[in-house]
């Protein structure tokens, strides 16, 4: 009988893996350029500027229907009369709107509200965020865009007659002091604050909630769809202050521009629902222009994207 082997065959070490000394952290992606908002939205409201000019003279003067307001300007100044101001839209959109995009990003950032889960209240308080210093960097650009707008539904002796957006800044500062650039800088703010809190926030947040649904994915259908709704409740949120804002930077004259005055005058003429005059056609630019923001928006993002795939790292 043999004798068992004291010293049994040791079993081959199990393998271990090849863990790496130090793993490489993934590349963190390259934000985009800041300029992307406001050029989306000057591409969106050169399109739907014959509404926001049409919305302008319904909230400043005395028209009554939309459709009515869009006849007396073809009539009086022909269908180049409905682009009227566009380049106080231009002057308006590259000064307001890059810095309200610019801003909630910023802000988003700040509030660690960066991730599709991120909180509404923090989306929302980015928005009011980046309205507030949009709304203070671009009030010059919005009194010389609703001037331009508002000046043919204007009596002629009342009208500003500016040329163009440069020659309403510089005419402002002349004639009526650098004071001017501030009219209406209270009700600005605070329709800047409504409307990035609204519109911006609102956006991210039906997104965020439209993505965690099976039905939809991170394309045209979902950024069209929240946008829609972004634009429904930015529409509603913003008439008040829209209204008071239009009606004070129209107005000139020592003590025309005192927010409490034309809201007294308002309320005695027209009743409580004069904050909601021009809504329908509020909603109808504000609509178009919210989704074509975010819709052109998205675009030049994936455009970027799609260089920067190339190799072409320019932007």
């Amino acid at each position: 009988m043999s004798k068992p082997n004291a010293n049994p065959p040791l079993s081959p070490p199990a393998p271990t893996s090849q863990v790496p000394s130090s793993v490489a952290a993934p590349k963190k992606k390259k934000p985009y350029p800041f300029w992307l908002g406001g050029v989306a939205a000057t591409i969106a409201a050169s399109i739907t500027h014959p509404l926001d000019l049409t919305k302008v003279r319904l909230q400043a003067s005395g028209d009554k229907r939309m459709l009515a307001s869009m006849q007396k300007t073809v009539r009086t100044a022909g269908v180049r009369g409905l682009f009227d101001g566009i380049s106080g839209t231009w002057m308006r959109q590259m000064s307001y709107s890059m810095c309200r995009f610019w801003a909630y990003e910023e802000s988003k950032k700040l509030l660690d509200a960066t991730s599709p889960s991120a909180p509404a209240w923090k989306l929302g308080l980015a928005g009011s965020m980046a309205g507030g210093i949009a709304g203070l960097v671009g009030n010059p650009g919005e009194i010389v865009m609703v001037r331009l707008q508002g000046d043919f539904a204007k009596p002629p002796e009342k009208r500003f007659n500016y040329k163009h957006c440069f020659d309403a800044l510089f005419r402002m500062v002349r004639e009526e002091g650098t004071s001017s650039l501030a009219r209406g800088v209270g009700p600005n703010v605070f329709r800047a604050v409504l409307m990035n809190a609204s519109q911006l926030a609102s956006y991210d947040f039906f997104k965020a909630t439209l993505l965690a649904t099976p039905y939809f994915e991170d394309n045209i259908y979902c950024h069209f769809t929240a946008s829609f709704a972004a634009g429904t409740v930015a529409t509603t949120v913003c008439s008040p202050a829209d209204v008071l804002k239009s009606r004070i930077m129209n107005a000139s004259g020592p003590g025309s521009s005192s927010t409490l005055a034309t809201i007294r005058t308002a309320l005695a003429t027209e009743g409580p629902l004069f904050v909601f005059k021009g809504w329908v056609p509020a909603w109808m630019r504000l609509q178009p222009t919210t989704i074509l923001i975010f819709l052109t928006l998205e675009q030049l993002k994936r455009g970027v994207d799609w260089t920067r795939g190339k190799g072409w790292d320019v932007l």
